[in-house]
This record gives C-alpha cells, structure tokens and sequence, in this order.
C-alpha cells in the first residue's frame, strides 16, 4: 500500500529510485514508467515532481553531486594540515562510493548519458569538488598550476573508483583512501 507522504518526501523517494534505475539501466534504458513502478507511485505522481525524463536526471545528477561533495567535506571535519586533509579526503570519498555505488554509477560509469546537458551537469559537478579541493593544495604555486592539480586528484579518485567499481570488485575504503593519499600526497609534497 502507497502511503500519502508529502511532496518533498515523494520527491526524495523518487530520486533514490531514480538512481537506482538510471544506475542499471543508463538513461537511455530507463522509462519513466520503470521509476514510476520502482518507486511505486503513478506516472501522473512522477509528473508533478519532474517535467520530464531529462529533468529528472539532471536534478539527480545535481543531487548526487551535493550528496558527493557534502561527503567529502564531511569526511575533513577536524583536519588539520594538508596531510590530514588529503587522506581524509580520499577517505571519504571512497567510502561515499563504496557506499553508493548506484550513485557513483550514475555520475561517472559507462552508462551514464552523455547528451549536452548531462555532460555539462558533470563538468559543472567535477569543477565544483575540484574547486573545492584546490585551496587545500598548499604548495607555492600559482592558481592555474593548483586548479590543475585539483583537477587531477579529481581524475585520479574517478580513475580508481571506476576501475574498482566497474569490475564489480568490494574494496574498504580506508585502505584505499590510505593508499590513494600516499601516492598522491608524494606527489603533492614534489610539486613547485
């Protein structure tokens, strides 16, 4: 039985499924009758909430890129150095992808839709975590050799977690995220 839930909780309801949906099945394999039978809800309820396919997919790119970067941020409360902060950064990431593989999927996998504005969505998502990540990069540098740099470590995480995930391969995150940081925190200490 369907509940009468209000419309911020429907609306949070259908993107979780969505992402799932979109997640398995890419965009282009997704219905918008899929997500509504997944969500159990009618198609006319998944209207109210989403003009269209295309419009729910990039409010769950949006979604899944703050839930992502508030991951992150998270993960660095308390940190203090550069040191600290890149391994809890990697931690952290890697534990929001080991924990939501769907939503990682739904960004960054193969089957994600790669139409204009979706990939605009994703560079936005990717500049956004690289901006963030670019003050804490504390070597004597100018900005675009740090933005650089940032978008590196961006690549570098993606990379990692792509492969892993991709091949369906469980992995603990600290261990990875402790890993991940060495490399790139060697690399960091290098840069001038």
């Amino acid at each position: 039985m369907n509940l009468r839930l209000p419309a911020s909780e429907r609306r949070e309801q259908i993107l979780d499924v969505a992402i799932q949906v979109f997640a398995r099945n890419g965009f282009h394999g997704s219905s918008m009758n899929d997500i509504a039978d997944a969500a159990g809800v009618t198609k006319p309820v998944l209207y109210q909430h989403f003009d269209s396919k295309q419009d729910l997919y990039l409010a769950l790119l949006d979604e899944v890129g703050m839930r992502m970067l508030t991951a992150i941020r998270s993960g660095q409360a308390g940190a203090t150095g550069g040191r600290a902060l890149t391994e809890l950064g990697f931690r952290a990431y890697f534990s929001w992808v080991a924990e939501d593989h769907d939503a990682f999927l739904l960004l960054f996998g193969s089957r994600a839709s790669r139409d204009e504005e979706s990939t605009v969505a994703i560079r936005r998502i990717t500049n956004d975590v690289a901006h963030a990540i670019e003050p804490l990069i504390s070597a004597d540098i100018d900005a675009e050799h740090r933005r650089t740099l940032a978008h590196g470590l961006v690549g570098l995480a993606e990379g990692v977690s792509r492969y892993l995930v991709e091949r369906g391969e469980r992995f603990d995150p600290a261990v990875l995220g402790q890993q991940v940081a060495d490399m790139a925190w060697a690399g960091l200490r290098a840069v001038h």
